[in-house]
């Protein structure tokens, strides 16, 4: 099948190329529209959830009662007393149409002293929006933003609408500056690692045609399923460094397979063959990681997940269609020098294999030591905390906190009895954390309450608050709800997306290698190869470590949604570079059975394209290192690190290790499921002697 798509791709290469280049020109002018229609940094929450029906409650006649913008005043020498100062805000107030928001409070409309700070050279202005939709209430900031400039006064714009404006400018900003970063170090070390430019920018142009490709399947999916700006980012880059992979994969191969081939033809046709095989499984793989995902019913994890999945599709057809096109037109230009015999990795693999007790049970113990910190973990859900320090909603919410004696954003909005609304105010007032309580309205038999409280929303003493809180028999909205509410649903479908994990794994290496015990085995190590970057991620972004140099703002805690993001990506790329070691270690043991010479081997013709693999694709996510949005740092300094730590220590050690534990018992399953098992595979017309580093 492999062998005649490559054969097909070089006969009718042009075909091939024209038909790609239209649809790459197609996905960059139609595709980028993609942005347009994101959650942004909403997209958290599902239906089910406490506060999403509170929140769905107060739409109705009740009515909702939450600050959508929070507008700062600033001063380094004017009072909110001096007339400059009021008569700049109240005018700058007066502009904006009454009919742009439902509700609007400030100093002057209530004399209430909460709203100016306590040094009176600061005051806030509150806007509840008309709409109770994410994506309208931006719009209709965007169309009102102007207003709020005040002469001689410093303006910032806070609030969850303007947060969720921000994160989405910022991450599409973010992308660009991930990819300008790391473009010329992939460019730089491709030539490196093949010796040659020629072949070197080849898979770069595969990269290249992926990501437009990418964000034209991507506005499809936006059109049946909102899609998450942190998603399009994620998937965008990883999809180039997908490709990249895959074709260094088969270009090393085609390498190969060229001087002993009767023709070009013929080398695209055994290469693909081989290399192709092993390009659809890892995709397959990568794919069914992403549609894990799918088991949390949030927006953001399920846009995650089409986003993922369609992104590995393209990269997976470009490889096989575009690339065995481009291999047949360079034909021998490719062609590279004699390499090294890779006896190094031979020896590494040997001395690991001799003493694989030891070997396993010193590096599994080095990884979870590593892993260790991560079980003081404290869990959070994204607000405007993400964002820079110098950002306008998160210099608000800090000068709120800092200056004010009532912070809006540290508010919850609940839903009594109208009947017993004083008592419960009563109760809520005694609560721990909690600075006041009142009932703002009444509609039938319920009334609203607002509360506001002093713990960071974030903080373990505000999920007390808040479990103390409903267990009153009240329900609230809030951002400290929803974190509660977010973590709680998180946590809740982990086990399950572990299951999901475990069985697509499982069912995909079977049907690639035929062995029951080898996707058990990739489970395990998968997950160990994760410890160390888990571990890394508290220390740094919970506890501070290198925020100086990283230029972020440590809240002590670390977003629910990383661990299912990295596990998913991760899991995916470690699945990645174990069908490319274990493809090769499967034609050796077919040949030799022996099943040590077959590792040590296998190892010595696939450890340079692994670690090629992964350095290229750890510098692709390491362009999110300079991510302004602490999610996408997050991600970038997780996958960095998994992507370094699976590709040399669990792949290059701990593999061979465990292999030879298992020795013959690796490739066992039972004898009634060996008719679902692939047959033999050999590249037909392969050569006996292979150069090093091809798969």
């Amino acid at each position: 099948m492999y062998a005649s798509l490559g054969r097909f791709a070089a006969r009718r290469r042009r075909l091939v190329i024209v038909a790609t280049l239209l649809f790459v020109a197609f996905g960059g002018l139609w595709g980028s529209g993609v942005f347009g229609n994101v959650l942004g940094g909403s997209g958290f929450e599902t239906p089910a959830m406490e506060s999403v029906q509170v929140e769905r409650l107060l739409d109705g006649p009740l009515g909702r009662y939450s600050d959508d913008v929070v507008v700062l005043y600033e001063s380094d020498r004017l009072t909110v007393d001096d007339p400059a100062f009021s008569t700049a805000v109240r005018q700058a107030l007066s502009a904006v149409p009454a009919s742009s928001y439902q509700r609007m409070d400030s100093y002057w409309s209530t004399r209430d002293a909460a709203f100016v700070s306590a040094d009176r050279k600061a005051t806030y202005v509150t806007l509840q929006l008309k709409s109770s939709v994410d994506q309208e209430r931006v719009a209709q900031l965007r169309a009102i933003q102007d207003r709020f400039h005040a002469p001689g006064l410093k303006v910032s714009l806070g609030g969850n609408t303007s947060m969720t404006k921000q994160v989405n400018e910022l991450a599409v900003a973010d992308l660009i500056r991930a990819e300008a970063l790391s473009l010329p170090l992939v460019v730089l070390l491709l030539i490196v690692i093949f010796r040659g430019v020629l072949a070197g920018l080849v898979p770069l142009a595969i990269g290249l045609a992926v990501i437009p490709g990418a964000l034209a399947v991507l506005r499809v999916v936006s059109t049946f399923a909102d899609m998450s700006t942190y998603a399009v980012n994620v998937v965008s880059i990883l999809g180039l460094g997908l490709a990249i992979d895959y074709a260094l994969l088969v270009v090393t191969r085609f390498r190969e397979e060229l001087p002993g081939a009767p023709s070009v033809e013929e080398a695209v046709a055994r290469t693909m063959a081989a290399a192709g095989r092993t390009v659809a499984f890892s995709a397959l793989t990568v794919a069914a990681s992403f549609a894990c995902l799918l088991v949390f019913p949030s927006r953001f994890l399920v846009s995650m997940a089409w986003g993922g999945v369609s992104t590995v599709v393209v990269a997976a057809a470009v490889s096989l269609t575009l690339l065995p096109a481009l291999l047949r037109v360079f034909g021998h230009r490719l062609a590279g020098r004699p390499r090294p015999s890779g006896r190094r990795w031979y020896g590494v693999a040997r001395a690991v294999m001799r003493r694989p007790v030891l070997s396993t049970i010193g590096i599994v113990a080095v990884l979870l030591a590593l892993g260790a910190p991560f079980l003081g973990v404290n869990w959070a859900r994204p607000g405007d905390w993400v964002l820079p320090p110098d950002a306008q909603a998160r210099h608000v919410t800090e000068q709120l906190a800092a200056r004010f004696t009532q912070d809006p954003a540290r508010a919850l909005t609940g839903v009594v009895p109208a009947g017993t609304a004083p008592t419960f105010v009563t109760k809520f007032r005694a609560i721990e954390g909690v600075t006041s309580a009142r009932v703002t309205g009444t509609h039938g038999d319920l009334a609203r309450v607002h509360v506001t409280y002093a713990p960071d929303p974030m903080s373990r003493q505000a999920r007390t608050m808040v479990e103390t809180l409903r267990g009153t028999g009240a329900r609230f909205a809030g951002m400290a709800a929803s974190r509660v509410d977010v973590v709680d649903m998180v946590l809740s479908r982990m086990p399950l997306m572990a299951l999901a994990v475990v069985v697509v794994s499982f069912v995909v290496l079977f049907l690639a290698f035929g062995s029951v015990v080898l996707p058990l085995k990739a489970v395990l190590l998968n997950l160990l190869s994760l410890t160390a970057a888990f571990g890394a991620i508290k220390l740094v972004f919970q506890d501070g470590w290198l925020s100086g140099v990283l230029t972020f703002v440590p809240v002590g805690a670390v977003d629910i949604n990383f661990p299912v993001l990295v596990v998913g990506i991760a899991l995916g790329l470690a699945m990645d570079y174990e069908v490319f070691l274990l493809a090769r270690i499967r034609e050796e043991w077919q040949r030799t059975g022996d099943p040590a010479e077959a590792v040590a081997t296998g190892l010595q013709h696939t450890a340079r394209v692994v670690t090629g693999a992964a350095l290229l694709m750890a510098v692709v996510v390491a362009g999110f290192l300079t991510a302004q949005t602490t999610l996408m740092l997050m991600v970038g300094v997780g996958l960095t690190i998994a992507v370094v730590v699976d590709a040399t220590v669990v792949r290059a050690l701990l593999l061979p290790a465990t292999m030879a534990l298992l020795g013959r018992w690796a490739w066992w399953s039972p004898r009634w499921l060996s008719r679902f098992a692939p047959a033999p595979h050999a590249a037909p017309g392969s050569v006996e002697r292979r150069t090093a580093s091809t798969p």
